[in-house]
């Protein structure tokens, strides 16, 4: 399984993940001056907190391994796949944003044209992460659960990157 760490201190906040995020999985035109003027303006599966100190921090689903939402969802919409991801099943998500409200990293977002939920599949079934390709600063890393396991990335008080693995939650640093 592949987790996506973040660096921090090289975020600058500049979005340039989201909007690839959002040109690449749901325009129609898949260029930004056309997806501008689409009907249903494109979203993003990812989205840039502001930290305050004038960078920010990219949020997107973490496909914990005791996932709440997956317990929370009515409809049994969400549902993980054999590789671990926390996938949904569009067809059957009703709306109700349950998933939302219970993620503690705020992850999903509502697309509320379809009232449907909208979160990070990590690109599933595509060459990568569009937001790791697309990140100026490379700030975004996919890294395999393997690399972390072999201990190339650890929890530090110093961290150089920091994030979450997607499938324990644990804070996560480069190893120096």
């Amino acid at each position: 399984m592949k987790t996506i760490l973040v660096n921090a201190e090289r975020c600058t906040g500049c979005k340039t993940c989201e909007v690839a995020c959002a040109l690449n999985r749901s325009s129609l035109s898949k260029h930004l001056p056309e997806a501008i003027y689409e009907a249903v303006s494109p979203m993003s599966r990812v989205r840039v907190d502001p930290t305050g100190t004038g960078s920010g921090f990219p949020v997107q689903c973490r496909h914990c391994e005791d996932a709440p939402c997956l317990d929370a969802c009515p409809a049994g919409a969400l549902y993980r796949d054999p590789e671990g991801l926390v996938l949904v099943h569009d067809e059957r998500c009703i709306g109700c944003w349950m998933c939302i409200m219970v993620c503690p990293f705020g992850a999903p977002q509502p697309f509320r044209h379809f009232r449907k939920v909208l979160k990070c599949d990590r690109c599933k079934g595509m060459d990568g992460p569009y937001c790791v390709e697309s990140c100026p600063t490379d700030a975004l890393m996919l890294v395999d659960s393997e690399e972390i396991a072999k201990g190339k990335f650890k929890t530090s008080k110093e961290r150089r990157w920091t994030g979450l693995d997607f499938t324990s939650g644990k804070g996560l640093a480069k190893s120096p």
